[in-house]
């Protein structure tokens, strides 16, 4: 019996710094981000062309420091860069595994990856290679949200996979609401008339005037990138 086949020939893989976590309280877990690389892996050798947008949650957040009383564009400043050290962690875990990867950051660092070239990106996925956005749009008073929205319509791809620690859009969070349903799909406007904080809003509307759809499932539970991707699994779909 031959396996499924991938439902979309490129995509972009939106995930938390918090998934690299691990059951860890701050930082990095090596044996988390193996596992992760591997899923990667298995979804690249089925011919998918695939590009990443990871948060730095798990290393530093500047809206809750600039709810402290730092000024926000500094605190939001550093956490692109605490998303250019997952970028990189993220890479060298990828390329150990055999999967040849680049990473491109909005603000400038040549010593250490790429500027963000949108053509040269899009060589990069052509080729084979995963590429890696870092430092969101290297502007402040955004989240990842919006630049993984942004990169995915500039990429041409085909859904934006927002990988979480839950299995898809629920009416309540379900780790505090046992009533909590999971939705099986939804529309963008159900998303921002009922305020379900999937992604920002201006994200949500950017994936909405594109036409691309948004594929929520738990990145947690190991091989199940791939086998969302095929159309199995437990996930919601935003279209």
């Amino acid at each position: 019996m031959t396996a499924p086949k991938p439902r979309y020939r490129k995509v972009l893989l939106k995930m938390s710094g918090e998934v690299l976590m691990g059951d860890s309280l701050f930082g990095i877990d090596t044996e988390t981000l193996d596992r992760v690389a591997k899923d990667i892996k298995e979804v690249v050798d089925a011919g998918v062309e695939l590009c990443l947008v990871v948060g730095g949650g798990n290393i530093f957040r500047g809206v809750s420091l600039a709810g402290r009383g730092m000024e926000r564009a500094s605190a939001d400043y550093m956490g692109m860069l605490a998303t250019v050290m997952n970028a990189l962690a993220l890479q060298g875990a990828l390329e150990k595994a055999g999967v040849d990867t680049r990473v491109q950051s909005a603000i400038p660092m040549d010593a250490v990856c790429e500027p963000y070239i949108r053509r040269r990106a899009l060589r990069h996925l052509e080729k084979g290679r995963v590429v890696i956005f870092a430092a969101g749009l290297g502007a402040p008073f955004f989240t990842t949200d919006t630049p993984a929205a942004l990169r995915s319509a500039e990429m041409g791809c085909d859904a934006l996979f927002k990988g979480t620690s839950v299995d898809g859009v629920y009416t309540a969070d379900p780790k505090k609401d046992a009533s909590a349903r999971r939705y099986e799909s939804l529309s963008y406007q159900d998303v921002l008339a009922q305020d379900l904080k999937v992604m920002d809003a201006s994200a949500i509307a950017l994936m909405r005037d594109n036409q691309i759809p948004i594929v929520v499932f738990s990145i947690r539970e190991p091989g199940n990138f791939m086998k969302v991707l095929t159309g199995q699994g437990v996930f919601t779909t935003i279209n």
